[in-house]
C-alpha cells in the first residue's frame, strides 16, 4: 500500500531479544490479538499516546513494508481500525532484515514519548 515505514513500539528488552533471535514474534497483546500491531507516520503519536501513555524504556521500530511483502510466512494487512482508519497488521513474525531503523522513545518531561523524525511526517 504504501513504501514508507510502517512503525512499531516496543520494550527494549523485546527488541534486543528479538534482534538475537533474528525475528520478532511480537509483544504478548500482538500475540493475543494474532498480529503485531503496526502504524504509518500519521498514525504513530496517537498511537503511542493511547497504547503506551506514560511507559519508559520503549523503542520505535521504522520497518519497510516492501520487504515484508517478500518474507516467508509473513503477511501484511491493511485493516480497518481505529476510526475505520487502515492500520498495518503483520500475521506472522518480523524479520530483523527488514527493519530500516530502530531508536528510543524517551518519555519528555510532559510523561509524553518524544519522536525523532518519521518518514513521510
Amino acid at each position: 500500500m504504501t513504501d514508507q515505514a510502517i512503525y512499531h513500539i516496543c520494550r527494549r528488552a523485546e527488541w534486543e531479544a528479538a534482534r538475537a533471535a533474528g525475528s520478532y514474534p511480537g509483544s504478548s497483546q500482538d500475540r493475543a490479538d494474532g498480529f503485531i500491531h503496526f502504524s504509518g507516520p500519521d498514525q504513530v503519536v496517537a498511537s503511542a499516546a493511547k497504547h503506551r501513555a506514560g511507559q519508559p524504556d520503549l523503542v520505535l521500530v521504522a520497518v519497510d513494508p516492501a520487504a515484508l511483502e517478500a518474507a516467508p510466512g509473513a503477511a501484511l494487512r491493511w485493516e480497518a481500525s481505529r476510526g475505520g482508519a487502515l492500520f498495518p497488521h503483520l500475521y506472522g513474525p518480523l524479520p530483523v532484515g527488514a527493519v530500516r531503523w530502530v531508536k528510543p522513545l524517551p518519555l519528555g518531561p510532559d510523561g509524553r514519548h518524544v519522536f525523532p523524525p518519521l518518514d513521510g511526517s
